[in-house]
Formats: structure tokens, sequence, C-alpha cells
């Protein structure tokens, strides 16, 4: 008989206590946490730590923010998965105020943002046999260099990441990838098998990469040009992370497809979604495409709570006002220690000057100083706190970081 949990075990404990039992696909930093509200997460032992990662986007809101919590704790005591061999009576509304939310007309429900950007594949590739007319199995996606949309076998195949890529073939052909913010080399790319262009409006995993102003109205313009699709992944940069709804929306672009995750489950269950038009979306018929776990009334039930929230635009004008008071203190320390930095909204990714130490170790100087970062390549680190962090928190948090900096 296996023992029970214990649950007096100190973070050292723990952390040794996964080696032996936990696949060692994550390298997290050493802190154990055990419990969290707002912009801050508190260890085994009680030590507390502001969060500037915010599970990279997931907790937009915040932990355990209270209108998120009450929407879970109602739905758990009425009804929480019927699959969808049933209707739910939450689906319907949570489906009609994404839309609206999107300013699209069209929802798929998922779990995971992998899981959005694979059935943003199919449904990409349906409507270009269906639509376009591209010959049966010949439809080609054209994606970014440096991008990041998750490690599914399909998602890796058109990884330019080898640690990603390394031991998972073979791969699934119908990719093209062009340099990420290259107009000239996404139009070569483009011909009359392809699709969708599917791309990232801001690279996070390679260190929050802005394209210059002009390249995400330039893909849409080409996109309409050639008679294929734009397919925005937003699961990162979405949801009031940049300032906007959709991070898009800073160059007034409409997208056919838009990929949501993380945010929009609060960061209590995994809720995924593909918005788009009517005439990609509804390519899909029944049998083709599914999910037992996809629109549950509990992830509808707090996926509609975070559309409330976004509906009041108070966290989109958060993200706006707090980002310029990230950029201010970062600006401050660039030759600092700081050798460059990119930010949009309450998202930045910091370039520290290699010789003071790799992002992993800048990070873990951090941590001891009670705050909570994750490198991305190189000495690269990156700043996303809950869009609920205070003015003072934020300040507090880059005083530290100038701190471990010049110290």
């Amino acid at each position: 008989m296996t023992a029970p949990a214990r649950t007096d075990r100190g973070s050292e404990e723990l952390i040794r206590a996964e080696e032996p039992v936990l696949a060692h696909n994550y390298h997290p930093l050493p802190v154990v946490v055990a419990r969290a509200e707002g912009a801050w997460v508190e260890d085994v032992e009680g030590r507390r730590y502001l969060d500037m990662l915010a599970g990279y986007s997931a907790l937009n809101f915040g932990h355990r923010h209270p209108a998120l919590i009450e929407a879970a704790h109602r739905q758990l005591d009425r009804l929480t998965l019927t699959s969808r061999a049933f209707h739910n009576d939450r689906l319907a509304g949570f489906a009609e105020r994404l839309a609206a939310l999107t300013g699209t007309d069209m929802v798929l429900p998922m779990n995971t943002g992998a899981e959005a950007v694979e059935s943003g594949i199919k449904v990409a590739r349906k409507w270009a046999y269906d639509v376009k007319g591209v010959p049966a199995d010949r439809a080609t996606i054209v994606v970014a260099a440096d991008n990041f949309h998750g490690r599914t076998t399909t998602i890796v195949s058109f990884s330019t990441d080898e640690t990603a890529r390394r031991g998972f073939g073979p791969f699934t052909p119908g990719f093209r990838i062009v340099p990420y913010n290259d107009l000239a080399a996404l139009e070569a790319a483009v011909d009359e098998t392809t699709a969708a262009v599917l791309i990232e409006p801001i690279q996070g995993e390679a260190g929050v990469l802005i394209p210059d102003d002009g390249y995400l109205a330039g893909v849409r313009e080409l996109t309409r040009r050639k008679g294929c699709l734009f397919v925005a992944d937003e699961i990162q940069s979405g949801l009031g992370r940049t300032g906007h709804t959709l991070a898009v929306e800073h160059e007034s672009v409409v997208p056919d497809v838009v990929l949501l995750g993380k945010a929009l489950g609060g960061g209590i269950v995994p809720v995924s979604a593909v918005v788009g038009s009517r005439e990609v979306l509804g390519v899909l018929h029944p049998g083709e495409h599914g999910s037992t776990f996809g629109g549950n009334p509990l992830a509808a039930a707090v996926g509609t709570a975070v559309v409330e929230l976004l509906e009041t635009d108070e966290f989109q004008r958060r993200a706006a006002e707090l980002g310029a008071v990230l950029r201010e203190g970062l600006a401050a320390l660039v030759g600092r220690g700081v050798v460059g930095f990119r930010a949009r909204g309450l998202w930045a990714g910091v370039d520290v000057d290699p010789a003071l130490g790799s992002g992993r170790e800048i990070s873990e100087r951090l941590m001891r100083e009670g705050i909570l970062v994750k490198d991305t390549h190189g000495s690269t680190i990156r700043l996303a706190p809950p869009l609920t962090v205070t003015a003072e928190e934020l300040t507090g948090a880059l005083g530290t970081l100038e701190k471990v900096l010049t110290s």
C-alpha cells in the first residue's frame, strides 16, 4: 500500500523527493511554493516572494483572484464535466462573451495552449482544402524562426530550438520557416499551397522580441493579398498583458484566427481556445476534431469570469500604465548591468551583461532576494508580473534587480 503523502517536509527535502519520481523535463528554480495570493507567493518555510513571472502570463489576474475563485467554487458545487457528448449550461455563455471580447464569430474550446496551436493548424489545413482548393495533403504553413508554440511532435517539427527538437523525429512536414520580422522573406515563402501564416505577435520564449512597427499590419496585408490565413498565437501575449486585450491591437490588426490560452483559465484550470471567423472555423464538422475536457462546465465558468474581468478594461489599462513604470525603471539600469531590454505593456525581456552571470544565475540571485523571475536564453531574463501588481511592488522589484546587478 502506498504511504500517504507527507505535508511536513521542507523545501530541500521536497526537491530531493522529486528527483527519482518526476520526469526531468523541467529545471525549476529551487523554491517550493505552498501558498499564494495576488502577486505574492510563500514557500513551505513561510518565506515570501514577489512573483514577477505570473506563470508565463497564465496568472495575469494574480494568484487566487477573488472573482475567479468564487466562480470556480460556485461551479464545483454544481457540475464539473459532461464531455461534449452532451451540452452543458455554461458553454454557450462563455463562447458568446469570448467571441464578443475578441471581435470574432466562433469559438473552438480546448484545454492547453499546445492544443490550441494544434487545433489552429488543423483548422487552417482544413480551410485550405475545403475553401481555398489546395490539392489534398499539399497544404503548407509558414512560421517564424525562434518561435515557441508548444512542445508536441508537430509543433517541434517547426521549431528552431534544437533542445526542443533533438531526439523527437521524424518530424511533421508541411511547414516553412522564415526569419521573424522579415516581410520580404515571408512573401517569398507564401505560394498557392499556403494555408496560413502562424506567428506570435511578440515572441515570448525568444526573449520578448517585439517586431518593427508595421510588421503585423504587413502580415495582414500580405495574407489577404496572397489568399491565406493569418493565425496569431496570443497565448502569452494576449488577454491584457501588453496593454490591449490582444497584442495585435497595437497595430489595429484583425487576424483570421487567434489562439488563446494561459490567462484564459485564470490560473485555476487549463483553458484554451481557437477563435476566428465563421468562414474558417465553420469548416469543422462532427467527428473531425474534439476534446473530452474542452469546453467543460468548470472551465467555461472560470473562462467566463476571466472575460468579465477583461470587459472592464481595468487590466488592460493597468498593463499600459504600469508598463511605463517598468520601461522607465529598466531604462535607468541600461549601462548598470543591463545591456538592453524590450518591453510592451507589463512584459519585458531584459538582457543582462553576460559578465555578471547567465540568466539562470541572475534568476537564482533574485530568488534569494525574494523576487521570482525566469531566464529565457543566455543572459536574458523575462519580467511578466501579474497585472494586479502595484507600482510600489514593481518599483521595489526593479530596485532589487539593480541591487543584484550592481552589488
